[in-house]
């Protein structure tokens, strides 16, 4: 078990990196790959950012052929991204990387919007139409169908890590920490929380993407607003420390400290490794599993589903994580003169993971004292609910493209019993040996998250070039409405 839990660590730790890797080759690539696209793009997907939100409502494409409205796809791939990334990554960005963090997830989100825009174009221009009438598609596909077959073999990589990760990061994991939260805060037992959420899951994924699209529709904006409100509320009530946020941000981004303590290397470099690591880690840039989702889109144009699809990335990032951040750094629980940035006892988290943060309960609570917790809590559940549902689709597609469409009711089957297991961990968590393993799957889950980004991150570099010319074509028409 320790020899196992060691190699896991060692591969992590290559992937979203270690106080021994602190710049890991698969997030530098993450990160690289979406600095040329944007670079390639000539800086379109954050010149565009307002005729995006204008066609995210459009129907000029209603009629189009695909399973769901690209409003509806956008909500799915935000389901799977507006989690606990948004909630306890932040806080522990902030905690160990210091307020300097944020700034590097902004430009993380930045760059990776045309990563999230490439992905969703090849998607939509790739996908094909299943012996059930779906449309498919994602990395599997646009390796196949756009690299030629000598590359098939890379896109069946995709899809088995894409199978594995769902079962971790999007089942098991989500569980875990829903029946976590809600045990800690309302004494409801981590069984009857996992049949909820395996019977509540199972209603909707067993529908298929109409039905997690129409669930993901309604939920997704729902919970993003009510979180945001409360997160304004906190901020509203310290608004005089807003100007000290923004300039702890900015000033801490580029290694300055306090007045007369000079620049420091050490702290640019911790706020860089841990704002890029938390900014993909949020919001999925360039890992490939949003384009699933897009692919299933009524639109006919590539182009223009890949621009409603970086907004995924913004509004992930730029928006909920930015609330977050300011939710914690106008309360009255950092020192940004030392490191750890809070008090050692905010930042104990589940051994393992990041399900939970203490840090954002004591910010939200320090605001809204008496019911903080009680709106990080929901938040956590209600976002690791729509989580569930978007893996699911994710895993199902990757299914499918692995073993065909005869294994998506056996693979939906599963994820129900798995969403179920995944919350009754929790029952055999006393046991050293079980804590052990749960600590061990949560790393695994990580690393498999992580690796399913390096067969997708090839593909999107060997075809920039096609993306390149079909945006360019794309902008260059005169029909194309206010681009």
């Amino acid at each position: 078990m320790e020899a196992i839990a060691n190699f896991i660590d060692t591969v992590n730790s290559y992937v979203w990196g270690s106080d021994a890797v602190p710049y890991p080759p698969v997030l530098l690539l993450l990160l690289g790959v979406g600095l040329y696209l944007t670079i390639r793009l000539g800086f379109m997907p954050i010149r565009k950012i307002p005729y995006a939100f204008g066609q995210l409502f459009n129907h000029q494409h209603d009629k189009d052929e695909g399973d769901v409205t690209p409003f509806g796809a956008l909500m799915t791939a935000l389901s799977s991204t507006i989690g606990t990334g948004n909630i306890a990554g932040v806080a522990v960005a902030i905690a160990v990387g210091g307020p300097g963090a944020v700034f590097w997830m902004w430009m993380t989100a930045l760059v990776g919007m045309a990563s999230k825009y490439a992905e969703a174009v090849l998607a939509v221009k790739y996908r094909e139409v299943d012996g059930a009438g779906r449309h498919v598609g994602g990395p599997m596909y646009y390796i196949k169908n756009g690299m030629g077959s000598k590359w098939v073999w890379l896109g069946f990589v995709f899809a088995a890590f894409g199978v594995l990760a769902s079962w971790g990061t999007g089942a098991s994991i989500q569980a875990n920490a829903i029946a976590d939260a809600v045990r800690a805060n309302y004494g409801i037992p981590a069984w009857a929380t996992g049949l909820v959420l395996a019977g509540a899951a199972g209603a909707v994924i067993l529908g298929g993407i109409t039905r997690i699209a129409a669930v993901a529709e309604k939920l997704v904006p729902a919970m993003a607003i009510a979180y945001l409100i409360a997160g304004l509320i906190c901020v509203a009530i310290n608004i005089e420390g807003v100007p000290a946020a923004f300039g702890q941000i900015f000033s801490q981004a580029f290694g300055f400290r306090e007045a007369g303590a000079g620049i420091s290397i050490g702290l640019i470099l911790l706020a860089m490794q841990k704002g890029v690591a938390r900014g993909i880690f949020s919001n999925e840039a360039g890992q490939g599993s949003a384009p699933i989702a897009h692919a299933a889109a009524r639109n006919k144009d590539p182009v223009n589903q890949g621009i409603v699809a970086m907004l995924g990335t913004f509004i992930d990032t730029i928006i909920v994580c930015t609330i977050t951040a300011l939710v914690i750094l106008t309360s009255n629980i950092i020192d940004p003169s030392c490191a750890p940035f809070v008090r050692p006892e905010l930042l104990t988290l589940p051994a393992g993971c990041e399900t939970s943060s203490p840090l954002t309960v004591s910010a939200f609570e320090e605001a809204l004292p008496g019911i903080g917790n009680h709106i990080v809590a929901i938040g956590l559940v209600i976002f690791g609910f729509t989580t569930i549902l978007g893996w699911s689709y994710y895993g199902e597609r990757c299914c499918e493209f692995l073993f065909g469409e005869k294994s998506v009711l056996p693979f939906k089957i599963s994820w129900i019993l798995v969403v179920f297991g995944g919350a009754c961990v929790l029952l055999l968590e006393r046991d050293p040996e079980v804590t052990d393993v749960v600590t061990l799957f949560w790393s695994l889950a990580d690393t498999l998250t992580g690796l399913m980004a390096a067969p997708n991150l090839i593909a999107l570099l060997v075809m920039s070039p096609l993306v390149a010319k079909m945006t360019k074509e794309y902008f260059d028409r005169k029909d194309t409405p206010d681009a």
